[in-house]
């Protein structure tokens, strides 16, 4: 057969007479015009001309490229286009963007161990023994010692039966709420959750309920509505109408904790499941660092625990811990697990180092050098008329207001080596547009007082939601 070009990446070629009438029929469907036959190939096919084809098809991406180059613009008219920046360093305290060291105060690397020595001789040795891929989802023969030894070590950590591990957090959230409940059942979520839960009960196919940011007086409302049975277990929710509460432990844009204690009490008092994500909880809160459950000593009482290996513990990676039964239904129901490549036996290794070490004296150490940064950081920020009281801990959210004077907050930083971008809608409300401050037990005394002391000269100061500047009260 043949194969002429007929202009930059388009061809033509000799088709046999057997799917000729297919392409015929495609043509037909999606061009409006049919192939034209216009001689025999030797091999008794069809040659087609494509003529037409290409200046449809090229007719085709400009209406494609014109229709996005649309929506771009919108969405810079809004002051709300986000573009990616090149870092040509170790996520630390420090980073180098565009040739330039800058003070990072935006990293969610709470204990510093992102570049920790323990973290890349376990990532080095599993590419020594296990290559650089999985090869396959853990359900064909991607299924890793690593991962295995990963998961051991986050049911221990997690006081829990078992563990799974994911490829993000967002897969965490996506998988397992689509697995648990669907169409008759019923999800109920805080208004101020992850997007990854968001996206997640929006496809489950449950009816979505959302309550007011930790208003436990409305969930309490939205549960009598829904008729659920008073009997202080969780075991009376039927298989034919279940209700599954998800919510944050620490929030990762208001750094607020949930009144896990009281929430609870009320699931258990309307016999529905919780779903609690310790993203920003896990190595920072509780006695041994497990989160806020741990902390508010209801971990057991919880039938769903989210966390995040990307995070406090250095690595990349999202997990669910649990009951053994719930982690088995999950290997055969939660679809972000069983149609993913595994990930790579690099991360699980680095991410079991970091649970160790968050288990060890150094992490309890490096949890005591992060809140000694907190306190530091709070007590300035309260100098500059900032109003942190609510947040539990490294995350300080600094709101502004306006996209646009969050925006340009970040830039004055930036000009003063300080790395804080803005953090504008749609990843927090319209209005709410701050820069999201958080600490880490890598960053120094010094480090902070440098990050006060620019805060100070850009004038980057407390704004009210419609944009003015904030007057305290004498």
């Amino acid at each position: 057969m043949e194969a002429k070009e007929c202009g930059p990446g388009h061809f033509f070629s000799a088709v046999p007479r057997s799917s000729f009438l297919c392409l015929h029929s495609f043509a037909n469907l999606f061009f409006g015009f049919p192939v034209i036959p216009v001689g025999k190939a030797r091999t008794f096919g069809m040659v087609v001309r494509h003529d037409r084809l290409h200046a449809a098809s090229c007719h085709g991406m400009s209406e494609f490229i014109d229709d996005l180059t649309r929506r771009l613009a919108v969405i810079r008219e809004r002051g709300l286009l986000r573009e990616l920046r090149r870092v040509d360093s170790v996520v630390g305290p420090r980073l180098t963007v565009a040739g330039r060291e800058l003070l990072n105060f935006a990293s969610n690397d709470y204990l510093g161990l992102a570049g920790h020595p323990a973290l890349r001789a376990a990532a080095v040795d599993a590419v020594g023994r296990y290559g650089a891929g999985s090869g396959a989802s853990r359900l064909i023969c991607g299924s890793l010692a690593p991962h295995h030894e990963l998961e051991v070590a986050l049911a221990r950590f997690k006081g829990t039966e078992a563990a799974l591990s994911f490829s993000s957090g967002y897969a965490a959230a996506l998988g397992t709420i689509c697995a648990l409940v669907g169409r008759g059942d019923t999800i109920i979520i805080d208004r101020l959750v992850h997007a990854c839960v968001v996206d997640a009960a929006k496809l489950c196919g449950a009816k979505l309920q959302v309550f007011p940011h930790n208003d436990l007086g409305e969930l309490e409302k939205l549960l009598r509505r829904l008729g659920q049975r008073q009997t202080g277990t969780a075991a009376s929710a039927t298989p034919r109408s279940r209700t599954l509460i998800v919510t944050e432990s620490v929030f990762s844009m208001d750094g607020d904790a949930a009144p896990l204690r009281e929430l609870v009490e009320l699931k258990e008092r309307f016999g529905a499941w919780l779903m609690l994500d310790e993203a920003h909880a896990t190595g920072v809160l509780g006695a041994g660092l497990r989160g806020l459950a741990e902390a508010a000593g209801v971990a057991h009482r919880i039938e769903v625990q989210m966390g995040t290996l990307g995070k406090a513990i250095g690595a990349a990676g999202g997990f669910i811990a649990g009951p053994q039964v719930l982690v088995d239904y999950l290997v055969n129901a939660a679809r972000s697990f069983i149609f993913s490549t595994a990930p790579t036996p690099a991360g699980a290794a680095a991410a079991r180092a970091g649970v160790e070490l968050l288990q060890s004296a150094e992490g309890q150490a490096r949890r005591t050098q992060l809140f000694e940064r907190v306190a530091q950081a709070r007590a300035g920020l309260a100098r500059l008329g900032w109003n942190c009281e609510a947040a539990c801990g490294p995350i300080l959210p600094l709101i502004l207001g306006a996209e646009e004077a969050a925006v340009a907050a970040a830039a004055a930083l930036r000009e003063r080596g300080v790395f804080l971008p803005a953090i504008r809608y749609p990843t927090v409300a319209r209005g709410e547009a701050r820069l999201r401050l958080s600490l880490t037990a890598a960053h120094t005394e010094a480090d902070v007082e440098t990050l006060l002391r620019a805060l100070a000269e850009a004038r980057v100061e407390p704004r009210s939601r419609d944009g003015h500047r904030e007057v305290a009260p004498e």
